[in-house]
């Protein structure tokens, strides 16, 4: 019995140890701008066997933790209708084959002239060029680009990458001593196998799962509903799996099938806890299977190996885009984030020591070489952030402003600026409108709006808008630095010009005034003030009683926004609250 609770104890330790490991270095990481993949990842090294060593065998962790990429590719499958997929098909199968082929044959050059025999070469750059679907995802999820146009273009290659596992492996398997003995009907056997279960998933996907989603359902045991999705999800891998493919596209394929239906929203919030977790481990286990002894013994090698490898790969992805006509910061973003190998390249390199196409030593380098460029990954996405180019809108088809002349000049027309804009124009003032959003010009053009393109902190161009000759400046743009910087500018140089601006909260509204604007509002205050009365009139307050408290709440506000400014600012407000028609300058 004292044996059986040590052995408990000492794997509650290690369970304790995993989630302290993610705890601490998580939040570290990115308060330091190291994002969470790298927080993991060395996280792993400190805890695994090369570190304290609490965990002698990182592999077993790395099995359990895969589930985590798997449920990952669900949810970005549930996100994936079959139209949008279909949509995506020249990027999956044009720009994904174009990078997968040019840098299978470019990175097995690489192994040929680092001294690897031609079958090893192949095997061993034909891994490295699967990147790491996990990291990449978690990446593009953090930035906020997983579904943007150049986000999409990722995940279509990353799609194509987990496709071509399959022919690899088949691949592999023919330059076996002895592959080429395996006969064309067992070939033609396993592809049938394979297409079996994806037939098979698909039928499941648009036959069974929804009537059995609306029976679970029915029967309001929200337990059953969590084990049924985690059956989706883990059944769909196993059955792909067993047809030879990937558990990840197993789990995606089920995703997209199971995109329309109506029970989506609620998959994705019962798998993902699990998928945040188990992925988490995933980094974590990576992290552990750094082999220090094998570094420390080919070091050199490995250092040689990652940097040619990554480089190769960088230059070849860089390439495949511009002949593609990518733009020039989006294809350096795109070799940021790809240019490492990924977890399939675990899987290959396994099959291949297998088969007896690679030894011990040298599957063990391949992996650390692997390890050590997804560990990277993180370093390379910062520098490209820091370092790299902005990307910038195209101006294509928009026009500067000049000689415009109006009632009011309004700088920002996004969301806040196209409400300004609607009294004015119902009343029948002339407005110019500039902004420095391409897109948004172009979009308010399709409504009918004549918007120009324009800095409003330049002063030629508040020129060029009519500023000088404008009844009013009405900035409405988001970013306070440079809400500030225009309200400077303009009443430096258009000191008889009132401006009104748009505040983000009470210290910006207190910052604009000190900038002398004539007016300011903050962006919620006004939206806040209504809801509260409609509050207390659903609540059962009478409506003028409702009315009253809320002249005495913006009294308070008011006062209170007096206090923190700075002396003199409000000379003339008693002259502007006397007037009842009028805005009172600090109810912003």
């Amino acid at each position: 019995m004292a044996i059986e609770a040590s052995g408990a104890a000492n794997e509650l330790v290690q369970v304790v140890s995993l989630l302290a490991a993610g705890v601490v270095a998580v939040p570290l990481f990115k308060r330091l701008g190291l994002g969470s993949v790298l927080g993991y990842l060395v996280a792993g090294l400190a805890i695994g066997p090369f570190g304290v060593g609490l965990f002698t065998d990182a592999h077993a962790i790395l099995h359990v933790a895969e589930l985590g990429v798997v449920m990952f590719l669900f949810i970005i499958g549930l996100e994936m209708e079959p139209s949008r997929l279909w949509g995506m098909r020249r990027e999956i199968f044009g720009l994904g084959l174009a990078q997968v082929g040019a840098c299978i044959a470019a990175l097995t050059l690489v192994g040929v002239a680092m001294g690897f025999p031609v079958v090893v070469a192949f095997v061993a750059g034909t891994g490295f060029v699967l990147t790491s679907t996990a990291i990449v995802m978690q990446l593009l999820e953090e930035r906020g680009s997983l579904s943007t146009p150049k986000g999409q273009r990722i995940v279509a290659i990353l799609l194509l990458e987990d496709l071509a596992i399959v022919p690899l492996l088949a691949a592999v398997a023919l330059l076996a001593p002895g592959g080429a003995e395996t006969s064309g009907t067992e070939r033609a056997i396993a592809v049938a196998i394979a297409l079996v279960s994806i037939a098979a998933l698909v039928a499941a996907g648009r036959w069974l799962l929804n009537p059995l989603f609306r029976l679970l359902a029915a029967a309001k045991a929200r337990e059953v509903m969590t084990a049924a999705a985690l059956l989706v999800v883990l059944g769909s891998a196993l059955a792909m799996q067993l047809g030879g493919l990937s558990m990840a596209m197993g789990a995606f394929l089920a995703g997209v099938l199971l995109s329309e239906s109506s029970f989506r929203h609620q998959l994705e919030a019962d798998v993902e806890p699990f998928r945040g977790i188990l992925l988490g481990l995933f980094f974590l286990g990576v992290g552990m299977s750094l082999d220090l002894a094998v570094i420390a013994a080919n070091w050199g090698l490995i250092l040689m190996s990652v940097a040619a490898y990554m480089a190769v790969k960088s230059l070849v992805i860089y390439g495949v885009a511009r002949a593609l006509r990518t733009k020039h910061a989006e294809a350096l973003e795109r070799t940021a984030l790809m240019a490492q190998g990924g977890e399939f390249a675990f899987v290959l390199y396994a099959a291949a020591a297998s088969a007896g196409i690679i030894d011990g030593t040298t599957n063990a380098i391949l992996t650390a070489t692997v390890i050590l460029s997804m560990a990277i990954t993180p370093l390379t996405v910062i520098a490209f952030d820091r370092l790299g180019p902005k990307a910038t809108a195209s101006t294509d088809g928009v026009e500067a402003p000049e000689d415009l002349v109006g009632s009011a000049l309004i700088i920002g027309f996004g969301r806040f600026g196209q409400i300004v804009s609607q009294p004015l124009i119902s009343r029948g003032c002339s407005v110019s409108i500039i902004d420095t959003n391409a897109d948004n010009i172009r979009l308010a053009e399709g409504f009918g709006f004549k918007v120009y393109y324009g800095d409003g902190a330049r002063l030629d161009i508040l020129r060029a808008a009519g500023a000088a000759t404008a009844r009013a400046i009405l900035i409405c743009i988001d970013d306070r630095a440079m809400a500030k910087r225009i309200a400077e500018l303009a009443k430096a140089e258009f000191p008889l010009v009132p401006v009104l601006a748009r505040a983000r909260d009470r210290e910006h509204a207190v910052e604009l005034i000190e900038a002398g604007v004539a007016y300011q509002m903050r962006e919620t205050l006004e939206s806040a003030f209504a809801l509260g009365e409609q509050a207390l009139v659903t609540i059962g307050a009478d409506p003028d009683a409702a009315g009253e408290i809320m002249a005495e709440v913006r009294r308070r506000d008011a006062e209170r926004l007096d206090l923190q400014v700075v002396g003199g600012l409000y000379a003339g407000r008693e002259l502007i609250r006397g007037n009842a028609s009028m805005p009172t300058h600090g109810h912003g």
